[in-house]
């Protein structure tokens, strides 16, 4: 299939359009006072993200309302660290430079590219993970039924075209907002979409295969345009897909259909385990269509913890090695998309979305959210929060082009250049996750089923005096977490707390994992 059909080439008219759209915004703010911090405290980072460079193309907000948009809707965060906290917010608002109204549909959405007007669905897991902490959510509920019903009631036009973990997103995304109507409305054509991949990428031994530039990464070293390498991507995501789908449908009362996403997860479970890892590389990796090892260590093969799929105690975990060692993925600017020792690495060229060592947000959210999984799911030696939030560190690092907030692409992994430069699609780049790492990672909550909320900050000791989250809507109630060392920053004692309703449901004098019932 031509190159020019991927994500990352099919090439937007670099023309950016100027237009004003002032649009009636709805008042939310009795719903979202929150228990700590002031919203206003805040609104400096937005007047400077504003005032940073012309507003070339404008989309449903503009800048002048973005500030409306962005007080009533975004958790507030504070912490001492003044890139991580301006990066936290510079993400949001470049978020809302890309919400815009389908013209087709008349669905609200969540585009790529700024300058395009069609959306794209390779990171629609992305999207859906990150807008899951928006505090109104009728923008992802729209684009959610734009993917699935916006071909007149039927899936849109390329919906299917990018591997995805969709049902996963979606289910994480209940974990988090409660809406149990409209996630069991959506169980038939969650199945149906299953069953599509199943009939046309699943091979006969139960695995799933893919063209890398499918996978939406393009120019890989163990991957290709035409060949059918079974890659962890993929049957990862499968994994992750038929868990969720288990879950939705014993949400919806259908006790049958959820045991058999059940057995398809416990099988993907099984074949991954038993076929992709490599033994002699102490990783999970790709293989030909003949099942033959592809000798290299990619970043891909880290997804599987993305779903927790790999069992805890069989020794997966000493692949995490590879993420603290400068052989394997670690560079100054960040986790690279190869191993640095293979000896392929980065000799695809340069600009044309190659996936062979430079650095992408894509996937550093993705290997970012399966390491939280990792350190707050099971026990083990070979990895710890110290190295998490060094990566995540590096990672808000990258977020700056002549010396302002960016986000885009691709970089190169030794001097953080963003190798897309100034090209207008590559400019908010949406095609990664921040917040969601931020709360669920750096922060520690964990999404849960039910009413015991589990927070287990991956913060090292000694590192900050404080942070604050602060308005967010989860279950739906609101939920204040703070670290305060001394308890001179919020004047409610020392330590971590947990609030709901403004009332303290658990805390600690340390940063540890703190549990307690939502009443």
């Amino acid at each position: 299939m031509s190159a020019m059909l991927s994500d990352c080439h099919a090439r937007a008219a670099g023309v950016f359009l100027m237009f004003v759209a002032v649009i009636s915004l709805p008042d939310l703010s009795a719903a979202s006072e929150p228990a700590v911090l002031k919203y206003d405290t805040f609104r400096h980072h937005v007047d400077k993200f504003n005032a940073m460079e012309p507003e070339l193309v404008v989309n449903l907000v503009p800048d002048v309302q973005a500030w409306d948009w962005m007080k009533s809707r975004v958790p507030l965060f504070e912490c001492p660290d003044p890139q991580v906290e301006e990066t936290y917010w510079f993400r949001w608002w470049a978020l809302r430079k890309q919400l815009r109204r389908d013209e087709g549909s008349g669905r609200f959405v969540f585009g790529e590219f700024i300058n395009r007007a069609r959306p794209v669905s390779s990171a629609l897991g992305h999207h859906l993970m990150e807008g899951r902490w928006l505090r109104d959510q009728q923008y992802h509920d729209d684009y959610v039924l734009y993917w699935f019903r916006g071909q007149n009631g039927a899936p849109a036009e390329r919906f299917h075209r990018y591997s995805q973990w969709v049902q996963h997103a979606l289910w994480s995304r209940w974990l988090v907002t409660r809406d149990t109507e409209s996630l069991t409305g959506l169980l038939d054509e969650l199945v149906a979409d299953y069953g599509k991949w199943e009939t046309e990428r699943m091979r006969p031994d139960g695995l799933f295969w893919q063209h890398d530039v499918w996978d939406a990464m393009e120019e890989s070293i163990s991957g290709g345009r035409k060949v059918m390498n079974v890659r962890p991507t993929i049957s990862s995501y499968m994994y992750g897909n038929a868990s969720a789908l288990a879950a939705i449908a014993r949400l919806a009362g259908r006790e049958e259909l959820a045991k058999q996403f059940d057995d398809k997860a416990a099988n993907l479970r099984r074949l991954v385990q038993a076929t992709l890892w490599n033994s002699d590389l102490g990783f999970f990796g790709a293989y030909t269509e003949q099942l033959q090892p592809i000798a290299v260590r990619e970043q891909i093969g880290y997804i599987p913890w993305y779903f927790n799929l790999p069992e805890a105690g069989r020794g997966y975990e000493v692949a995490w090695r590879q993420l603290v060692d400068e052989g394997g993925f670690k560079a100054p600017f960040g986790i690279t998309t190869a191993e640095r020792r293979a000896p392929s690495f980065r000799t695809r060229g340069t600009g044309t979305c190659e996936w062979d060592g430079a650095v992408w947000p894509f996937a550093t959210s993705q290997t970012l959210t399966a390491l939280a999984n990792v350190l707050q799911t099971r026990t083990q030696t070979e990895i710890g929060n110290s190295d998490y939030f060094d990566a995540f560190l590096t990672y808000s690092r990258s977020h700056t082009y002549d010396g302002l907030p960016y986000i885009g692409e691709y970089l190169d992994e030794k001097t953080g250049a963003w190798l897309k430069g100034r090209d207008p699609r590559s400019t908010y780049y949406n095609h990664s996750t921040y917040a969601d790492l931020v709360i669920t990672g750096v922060v520690g909550l964990i999404p849960r089923p039910d009413n015991t909320l589990v927070v287990m900050p991956l913060l090292p000791a000694g590192l900050w005096p404080w942070f604050c989250l602060d308005g967010v809507r989860y279950h739906g109630r609101n939920l204040t977490i703070f670290w305060d060392a001394h308890g001179t920053r919020y004047g409610r004692g020392a330590g971590l707390r947990v609030l709901v309703d403004g009332q303290v449901i658990a805390q600690s004098q340390v940063l540890e994992r703190v549990t307690g019932e939502i009443p």
